[in-house]
């Protein structure tokens, strides 16, 4: 099931660290300032993996974040 309501608890802080690991990976073209347009490399196995745990410790921070909150879920229908 997505969670959307995590999406509410989500700081800059955490895409930051997201962004920061692929900018290395981003290729603007020769005329970016006028097309805005340029290109993503592929990733590497080992890139993969540290996305992965990334994105699997954010979701693990969120929901922690978001047990904390008090907030109780409704029941599934």
């Amino acid at each position: 099931m997505l969670r959307t309501d995590l999406l509410k608890k989500l700081t800059p802080e955490m895409l930051l660290e997201g962004v920061v690991m692929n900018n290395h990976r981003y290729a603007p073209e020769p005329r970016l300032s006028k097309t805005g347009v340029g290109s993503l490399s592929s990733a590497s196995t080992e890139e993969r993996a540290k996305e992965d745990a990334l994105s699997t410790d954010i979701i693990q921070k969120l929901t922690k974040k978001s047990a904390h909150s008090g907030k109780k879920r409704g029941p599934k229908n």
